[in-house]
Parts: structure tokens; sequence; C-alpha cells
């Protein structure tokens, strides 16, 4: 075994209601102001009032920034930023989907650090400690709440840059299904495949250790089982509760594996075209455990198994097949659709889409080889819907 490092220092506060506890939980943590990161549908929807509530009820001072953008920008986080020194806050909480948590880990970073956001993309280059930043996901999905990763679009050249710090970990993550109870199927569909990709491409990285694999392998069956009922159900509590909690098993284990070529490729299609991040995922997830499935049969037998595929008697090859073919068959049934090209991609873009999608540092992590030329073959493929 290769050595390795298992590092998490969130503590985890889960359990249905909790949401109406967060002020006593923030309050050993808030000294002066606390800054709520969100966005407009979650303020309007009526969700955030118990929260709301609580922070009150405990004497916590708060603002609130509600501008966050599904694939946040450069130029929302500058204007967080700036709004959070206005109002000289002190700690920062991304209450939302991935989008809004993203944002408050920038939001901490910048609060502290001096020039752009882009000065720091890569691993661990924040000079100074960030702002302490809590998290309350209200989405099944992006896992930000566990990881040590924040993601924004260059506005000027439409890049996803990722900055990675161990210093961005939320220092509390509160989970609550009750928040996700009234989700959109649409909403539902898109961040529980996000959840999957995370967990499968966590388990074939070639990062992952074996404490990583066990965390992605049982959020795989968590989210196969759940993630059905969470979307033709969504008033089932038991199954937005397994969602959340499969979500946050996914990112806990990518935060110490790093994920793979689907997340390199899918962040070209956020950046560029401004597509969901999860329904890319989604979309691309098929193609690109076709393209890897020769580097690591066996790893996939073991997905399949997770899934609840029968493999009895199939060769490791055929056995991991099941799992593009439960991946599709899944997609198919929550509305996901079957080619990059239903998204709105252009193939124009494809000297950008390859040439943005090798500098992520997801693809030196992927389990099989990938060149420019591997890359170009899978969107293409992608697009016209072609298998292997």
């Amino acid at each position: 075994m290769n050595p390795f490092q298992f590092y998490f220092p969130t503590t985890l506060k889960s359990g249905n209601g909790l949401v109406r506890q967060a002020g006593a939980l923030l309050k050993p943590h808030v000294r002066k102001k606390l800054l709520v990161v969100t966005d407009e549908g979650l303020m309007a929807s009526g969700v955030m009032e118990g929260f709301f509530a609580s922070l009150t009820e405990s004497e916590i001072s708060y603002e609130v920034f509600s501008g966050v953008e599904p694939n946040p920008t450069t130029d929302v986080l500058e204007r967080a930023v700036a709004f959070l020194k206005n109002h000289d806050c002190d700690s920062v909480i991304g209450v939302g989907g991935g989008s809004s948590i993203d944002t408050a880990k920038g939001v901490a970073a910048m609060a502290t650090n001096p020039g752009n956001i882009l000065d720091y993309e890569g691993y661990d280059k924040l000079l100074h400690p960030p702002l302490p930043v809590f998290a309350i996901p209200t989405t099944s999905g992006t896992g930000s709440e566990c990881t040590a990763s924040t993601v924004f679009t260059n506005t000027k050249t439409l890049f996803k840059t990722v900055i990675i710090s161990p210093a961005l970990f939320p220092k509390l993550a509160i989970l609550d299904a009750e928040l996700t109870l009234k989700l959109p199927p649409s909403i539902t569909a898109a961040t529980g495949m996000d959840a999957l990709t995370h967990a499968i491409e966590s388990y074939v990285s070639k990062q992952a250790n074996p404490v990583s694999q066990a965390l992605a392998l049982q959020a795989i069956k968590m989210i196969c089982t759940h993630l059905p009922k969470a979307f033709f159900a969504g008033s089932d509590l038991h199954a937005r509760e397994q969602m959340l909690l499969g979500s946050f098993l996914a990112g806990v284990a990518f935060a110490q594996s790093k994920l793979g070529n689907v997340h390199a490729i899918s962040h070209t299609f956020g950046g560029v075209f401004n597509i969901p991040h999860g329904i890319a995922n989604a979309t691309l997830l098929p193609y690109v455990i076709e393209y890897n499935l020769a580097a690591c049969p066996e790893l996939f037998r073991e997905i399949a198994i997770a899934m609840g595929e029968d493999v009895d008697g199939l060769s490791p090859a055929r056995a991991g097949y099941k799992v593009v073919e439960h991946v599709m068959a899944l997609n198919k049934a929550i509305g996901i659709p079957a080619n990059i090209k239903d998204l709105g991609v252009d193939l124009d873009y494809m000297p950008q889409m390859v040439s943005d999608s090798m500098r992520s540092g997801n693809v030196l992590v992927n389990p099989r080889l990938t060149t420019a030329a591997d890359i170009e073959r899978i969107i293409t493929h992608a697009f016209h819907g072609t298998h292997s």
C-alpha cells in the first residue's frame, strides 16, 4: 500500500430540523458579525426563515449577501468581498447549493488575502488564513460543505479556476434534510448525479486511498438506492436524508482523492456555455467511464456491485460495463440528456475545451493516462451520443 494522508477538520452536525439550532451551534465561532452568503431564489422560498430566527435567538449579528449566481464568477466574488468589508463581518456562512458555499469560501479567503482569487489557483497558495467559514447545504450534490476547494469562472477567459487549500475546509457543516424537501425534481436530478460522479471518480482516482474508497463506495450505494426515490417522491424525508449524507460522504472522499476526466471536461462546459455543473457531469459520466474502464475493470466491477448490479459469472470488463449501463438508465429515468449536444455544447469551441480540460489537475489523477487527443475523442463521442 502506498503511503497516504487523510485530513478532515470539518465538524459535522446532522439531523432533521437542526437548522433551527444553527444560531446556538455558530455562537461560539462568531465574534462580531456573520455574513450569510446565499441566492435570491432561496431567500424568496422561505426556507431560510428558521435559520434567521435561530441567529436572532442566539443574538448573532448578521448581514445577508444574496447575489450568488450558478457557476459563480470572479465578478460575483468581488461584489461579495466588498459587501463583507463594507459591513465589517468577521465570519462567513454559505447557505444553499455549491455556488453559495463556494462563494462563501472565496469571500473568506479574499477578506484576508491581497490581489485576486485567480492569483491563488492551484494547491495551498493562500498567503494568510481565511476568515472562519461554515456551510449549510440545501442541495444534495456538490459536497462543498466538506471540501477544501472553491471554484470560480474567470469572467474574461471563461476558464473555471480551482483554488484548493486545507484552510478552506468549513469549520462546521450542518446537514438538515428538511431543507431539501422542496427541491424541484430537476435540481434533485442534477445535484444527485453530481454527487454520484464525485463518488465514482473518487473511487477510481490514482490518488484514492482505502479510507476515501470506503467512503466513496458507501456513497455510491446510498445515492443509487435513494436518488430515484428523492426524484419521484420529493417529500420522502428518508430518501432526502440518505442523499444528503451520500453527497457528504462523496465530498469527503474526493477532498482526499481529487476527481478525474468528467470534472476536467465539465468545468469547461460550465465556464464557456454556463451549463449547470451537475447536468454536465451526468451527461459526460458514461462516456468517461467507457474510456477509463480498460485501466481498472476490477474497480468498476466493485462499483457495479455497489449499484446493485448482478455481475456473477461476468468478466471484470463486462461487469464494469454494467456501470455505464446503470448510469445511462438512471440518467434517462430522471431526465438527463443522453448527449452534450442537447446541452448546448458547440464543437466550434473544441480547441478551448480541450486546452482548458488538459489544464485541470483532475486529468493527472484520472485512472487512465489522458492526452489532448483523448479529451477531444471523449467530447466528440459525448456530443454525438456514440458508445463503444
